[in-house]
């Protein structure tokens, strides 16, 4: 097209909605100023008890003290090992005021996986989850840059006990409760400048090999009120969110961005799949905001005391990751009420939303019209050069003050990934869809190379290039069929040709390879079946013919 076409224009005119503005503040700077206005507002509820935003950040300015004793200044990088605790919360807000980077560590990682994160994100102190000392203890080997382990407990912050720490060569190690004895409970933020790098998130990117996007404060803190848009005008001080979305995740980690400059309260969820506990936490501090993906949802639904939680001041519920079917919205509507459901649609290299959907003009079977503030073009999937006309597929692609710096120590890869169109630096997403005449974005089918479980994206990429060191693997294939149990999710499966060295019966193999696969990647990784052919199907130019792999499946 000759001419740039914006149709979603026409509804931002509707609904009366504008481009936000950045206010340029750190976290730290949000967390300061909620201290000296209203430091008894709730921060966090944790295990049925309430923090306040003077004592939580008291707490964050203890720990960027002791931080700063450990050497951690501007541009240094601290990992985030640990679930949904308060010193995630807690040490998000130390690094900021320091002008120190973070890294969200998954907890599912295996051990190979961890030492990879670690020692490419430069990570020199890791805050980490006591339960999981099993998983650094089982690195390869230690990250030469690793410096300091610092070491948890959930109970930390109510009272427990301190903890033994964990024990690596060449690592100091000790407690977090121990590290913040005697630290001040004064820190003056640093000036730290919008685009520089705040968060180092770790993806499949567009390619599957997991690389680390650096994102900025901008990109970040500035996505929250771009994903807040089409929301009602929210409550500063009022608004309290319940969200299962992991900090370590993109989605989690926007959900905390967006709610501390609000002065918002979180609901800590330290276990996702406790759906008692969630469920009583909502009943005891009714949201204003609920987060899950839709498998998350099912289960809330089907919760017998979920439809007593009182949602009379629930002003939107936000799911992402995969769609959600239309019986899911119908039943969890009946509760909830209507015109409250948004999706929300992006990837962590776009801070991470860029398409939404307004409440009150939802389009199903559509994932949303772009944010204000993000523009969204569909290009032709061959060159990337060509702009598709509405209604007709192709690859989506974003600019925006929410996309990412780059992919950290991977110019080529961010060369590829961040492409200047009209001027302009535009995300390519990897995605495939359509927009509509009103601007309503489609996805026509997820990457094919990209599977869904239970939230996580399961990039076929980086198993199968893990499986080339496999003794038994000559070539192996990973492809995924629909869960009919979870709708939005896949089954993963994977197929080998076995190599001439392979021995042992089939079924030996198999539970060799989910063995190996276990020990050395994240759980959700792990095939649930295996399949052992002769020769891996091939395309007639000689590519690996997932297409006839998938046919098998279902046949």
């Amino acid at each position: 097209m000759s001419e740039r076409v914006r149709p979603w224009l026409k509804l931002y005119d509707e609904l009366g909605v504008t481009p936000p503005i950045f206010d340029g503040l750190p976290l730290g700077a949000h967390a300061d100023r909620h201290a000296a206005v209203r430091p008894d507002a709730p921060a966090y509820r944790f295990m049925n008890v309430t923090v306040g935003y003077g004592a939580l950040n008291s707490m964050a300015n203890q720990l960027a003290n002791a931080l700063a004793g450990l050497g951690v200044g501007r541009g240094d990088t601290v990992g985030f090992h640990l679930p949904n605790i308060p010193q995630y919360l807690i040490g998000l807000i130390a690094i900021s005021k320091l002008g120190a980077r973070g890294s969200g560590v998954s907890p599912l990682l295996a051990p190979p996986e961890l030492a990879h994160q670690i020692d490419d994100a430069g990570i020199s102190v890791l805050l980490s989850l006591s339960d999981l000392a099993s998983a650094l203890e089982g690195m390869p080997a230690v990250p030469d840059g690793l410096r300091h382990i610092i070491s948890m407990g959930g109970g930390d912050t109510l009272g427990a006990p301190d903890i033994d720490p964990v024990a690596l060569p060449g690592v100091t190690s000790q407690t977090y409760q121990s590290l913040m004895e005697g630290k001040s409970e004064h820190f003056a933020q640093v000036d730290i400048d919008p685009d520089d790098t705040f968060m180092i998130q770790y993806t499949g990117g567009t390619t599957g090999k997991p690389k680390g996007a650096e994102l900025s404060h901008r990109n970040l803190l500035g996505n929250g009120p771009m994903a807040r848009a089409f929301d009602p005008d929210p409550e500063v001080y009022g608004e309290r969110y319940a969200s299962a979305f992991p900090f370590f995740h993109a989605a989690g980690l926007a959900l905390l961005l967006y709610a501390v400059p609000l002065g918002a309260e979180l609901l800590l969820l330290p276990n996702p799949r406790d759906i008692d506990h969630f469920v009583a936490q909502m009943r005891d501090r009714p949201p204003t905001l609920l987060g899950a993906v839709p498998a998350l949802y099912d289960m809330l639904i089907a919760h017998r005391d979920f439809a007593t939680v009182d949602f009379s001041r629930l002003k939107v519920a936000k799911s992402g990751a995969a769609p959600l079917t239309s019986d899911t919205l119908s039943r969890l509507e009946a509760v909830i009420g209507p015109d409250k459901f948004s999706d929300v649609f992006g990837m962590t290299e776009t801070g991470p939303c860029y398409i939404a959907h307004p409440m009150t003009h939802y389009r199903r079977g559509s994932v949303g019209i772009p944010l204000p503030g993000a523009d969204v073009r569909i290009r032709d999937v061959e060159t990337g050069t060509q702009e598709m006309p509405l209604g007709e597929p192709g690859e989506i692609v974003t600019s925006g003050p929410q996309v990412m710096k780059g992919y950290l120590g991977l110019p080529e890869e961010s060369a590829r990934a961040l492409r200047i169109i009209d001027g302009e630096r535009y995300m390519f997403t990897g995605d495939v869809g359509y927009m509509d005449e009103d601007g309503y974005v489609f996805l026509c089918d997820r990457a094919k190379d990209m599977l869904v479980v239970g939230g996580f994206k399961v990039f076929s990429v980086e198993i199968e290039d893990k499986l080339k060191a496999h003794p038994d693997v000559a070539e192996s294939a990973i492809v995924g069929a629909p869960d009919e149990t979870r709708p939005g999710n896949d089954i993963v499966h994977l197929f080998i040709q076995r190599s001439p060295d392979s021995e042992g019966a089939d079924a030996e193999v198999k539970a060799r390879l989910t063995d190996w696969i276990r020990a050395n990647m994240a759980p959700y990784k792990v095939p649930k079946q295996v399949h052992i052919l002769d020769e891996i199907p091939l395309t007639p130019v000689g590519k690996i013919d997932k297409k006839t792999m998938r046919a098998s499946l279902s046949a």
